[in-house]
């Protein structure tokens, strides 16, 4: 389990002390308990700006300013009840609490989207500090035609939205450890697939087994081309391209780009 210490505070500990905390655990926030490991407010990094723009000092206590109104869930909480309180855009964490309101466990909103996009069980005995929040951030990938992003990603399945810029266009390739299963979103793309060519519009559906050559171009000088992809396999690395031939000059035997 995570190391408590890292995202505790004791209400007779300062403002130094919190900012200090929060400074070491990179979450924003700080929660106040007492000896007894009793929730008794949070901190965040906004209510410490606050407490200066009021006129305290770093050496006083949090016991003066921590928040005791705040969202927390319990241990035995179930899932719609933690979708619900993270709707909210201004709770990005929340205590889970055993019944005498003792810190068990802590869940951040972005840690929570990453079980969901890894389909890691629901569990809030997980160690959710564990997880790598830089995922959300970094979950947008650049490319010369356009971009992509992850939405969901277990060991047998993934799932991404692809935006393909005007006359912007996808590499002939093809995979040998996914299919893929395309819906076109918006747009107008031409398609080749196997040795037939074919213009594709929003709703059409298409599957792409392994081995099977591929690409799409968006054939419109205006409007971006908008793609729902669905890959399932057993391996899913940017490895798993074998590149034929491509506008932006990434063509190599050993071709590893999307």
């Amino acid at each position: 389990m995570m190391n408590m210490h890292l995202y505790t505070i004791f209400p007779h500990e300062t403002i130094y002390d919190a900012l200090r905390t929060i400074d070491d655990n990179r979450k924003g926030f700080v929660i106040v308990i007492d000896v007894d490991f009793t929730v008794l407010g949070i901190l965040t990094d906004g209510d410490l700006r606050r407490s200066f723009l009021e006129g305290k000092q770093v050496h006083d206590p949090v016991k003066f300013i921590y928040n005791s109104e705040y969202e927390y869930v319990r241990e035995d909480s179930e899932f719609d009840e933690i979708i619900k309180k993270f709707k909210s855009s201004r709770v990005n964490f929340l205590p889970i609490v055993n019944s005498d309101k003792s810190l068990v466990n802590i869940i951040t909103k972005k840690q929570f989207h990453i079980l969901l996009m890894e389909d890691i069980s629901f569990d809030l005995q997980y160690d959710f500090m564990s997880l790598d929040e830089e995922m959300i951030e970094h979950e947008i990938y650049d490319k010369p035609w356009g971009f992509f992003k992850t939405t969901f990603l277990n060991p047998y399945s993934r799932a991404k939205i692809i935006k393909i810029n005007p006359l912007g266009e996808l590499s002939l390739q093809e995979h040998s450890r996914r299919e893929e299963h395309w819906v076109i979103i918006k747009g107008t793309g031409e398609l080749i697939i196997g040795d037939s060519k074919k213009v594709m519009q929003a709703g059409d559906y298409i599957f792409i087994p392994k081995q099977c050559k591929h690409k799409i171009t968006n054939i419109s000088s205006t409007e971006p081309l908008m793609i729902s992809e669905i890959q399932l396999g057993e391996y899913f690395g940017e490895d798993d391209i074998i590149r034929y031939d491509d506008k932006y000059g990434r063509v190599s035997n050993n071709s590893v780009t999307v």
